[in-house]
């Protein structure tokens, strides 16, 4: 078989998605509804940010079950057309399994009691939750495991194996099963607490503010709206950790197996960060952090104006990044190949709007204390920051590409996203060729 280098196709269809617009517009949808419903009854406590991820997932899953009809899709490893297969012939399978989940649960659990940060706010709030949520959730687990189990092509997955190396019958595990599913339970275990910490902080502030007071400046207008964007994004990203479910085709295909994708995803959130108070990526001192805008703008309405709907503009990218996910967002895993949306632009947009943005926003080559100093180690800082988001794009793409699909939208991507073609043109570089295999 030979291969002939020929150029791309002018038209050429851009790779599917594994999710459709529509799941997140429906997000959308339920999440402003019931933003509208929360400041009008001024419901602005952690409650209430917990009935808007149940606003936003409920009509996701519906859409994604009723139209999109997931649960058909061969990616599910469920096999529906088929009669479920005996009770007895799965029972020890799902026993073992249930053996591996409880204890995988017991370990987060144990875990979170040794990080003395997460009995502290904004943390407290994640763990009253898990500590309300355990019980149910051991029950649920039972009926959940027997009915899926019956179902499932292969059962045998990696809670299984943890069962059974629990059990004593080592000699049956498969290891890497067994490494994929502590990697993929490490990463819902800190990425949920964490989430579920931050958004009633983000919904607080959106709901809180009267519209006299948001409307006051462009400053304080720029800034709910802003608050906004990040509301959607957390509420968004938070449904995404919890519905790793099967039957949505919205679990974990595979978590990033290498160690420099963990190092970089880690240092940018808490305990681990590098850019907070004192630790040595900070680029705030000596400047006014995100409102340095609007600061050194001053007196300048027309470019303040500009600067706003830039910073604003990025803001939505960021939280449209998000929304593309559906219920499948998750750091550092594989749920399924984005090519629609903000993905159909660049492949990391989520990454470049808020590096610009943090960029635009803070303005790091200035100081107010008036020290050069200050401001070129701020600039340096803050390019290593965006040197750390680079890393971590990277260390994705690597781990991505083992799975065709994200072959198929990287090539494609390289040869027709909007991003791509720009800095193709800037740097005189020829455009890619497509491969026609004979």
């Amino acid at each position: 078989m030979e291969s002939e280098a020929s150029p791309a196709p002018r038209h050429e269809p851009r790779p599917a998605s594994a999710v459709s617009a529509m799941v997140g517009v429906a997000g959308l949808v339920g999440l402003f509804a019931w933003l509208v419903i929360a400041r009008a009854y001024e419901f602005s406590g952690p409650n209430a940010s917990l009935c808007a991820m149940v606003a936003c997932a409920g009509p996701m899953v519906l859409w994604s079950l009723l139209v999109d009809r997931v649960h058909r899709r061969a990616s599910t490893g469920i096999d529906w057309d088929a009669p479920p297969r005996p009770l007895r012939e799965t029972l020890d399978v799902s026993l073992a399994k249930i053996t591996g989940l409880w204890a995988t649960w017991a370990a987060i659990g144990f875990l979170y009691c040794l990080g003395r940060w997460y009995w502290e706010d904004p943390y407290l709030f994640s763990m009253k939750l898990f500590g309300l949520a355990a019980a149910p959730l051991l029950i649920v687990s039972v009926p959940y495991v027997l009915w899926l189990d019956r179902r499932l092509v292969e059962p045998r997955d990696g809670a299984w194996h943890f069962g059974q190396l629990l059990i004593g019958r080592s000699g049956l595990v498969d290891r890497e099963m067994l490494y994929e599913h502590f990697r993929s339970w490490a990463v819902k275990g800190f990425f949920l607490a964490f989430m579920l910490a931050i958004v009633p902080g983000n919904w607080f502030n959106t709901v809180t503010p009267s519209a006299e007071e948001i409307g006051a400046t462009i400053f304080s207008l720029t800034t709910w709206m802003v608050s906004l964007m990040f509301t959607i994004d957390t509420v968004f990203a938070t449904v995404g950790y919890m519905l790793t479910l099967k039957p949505l085709d919205s679990h974990i295909r595979s978590a990033n197996p290498f160690a420099a994708g963990w190092a970089a995803a880690l240092i940018c959130y808490p305990p681990f960060i590098m850019m907070g108070e004192g630790r040595p990526l900070n680029y705030h001192p000596g400047t006014m952090g995100e409102n340095g805008w609007i600061h050194w703008l001053d007196g300048h309405p027309m470019l303040i104006t500009i600067w706003a709907m830039l910073l604003v503009g990025l803001a939505a990218i960021y939280a449209w990044a998000t929304v593309a996910f559906g219920i499948r967002f998750s750091n550092l895993t594989h749920r399924g190949i984005l090519t629609h949306g903000p993905y159909a632009l660049t492949k990391h947009p989520a990454y470049l709007s808020k590096n610009l943005f943090w960029w635009l926003a803070t303005l790091p080559f200035f100081a107010t204390t008036g020290s050069l100093t200050d401001c070129i180690r701020n600039t340096a800082l803050l390019a290593m920051v965006s040197g750390v988001y680079y890393w971590r794009a990277r260390t994705e793409e690597r781990h991505l590409l083992a799975d065709p699909a994200y072959r198929d939208y990287a090539e494609w991507m390289a040869r027709h996203g909007p991003i791509p073609r720009l800095l193709r043109k800037l740097t005189g570089r020829a455009a890619p060729v497509a491969v026609a295999a004979e």
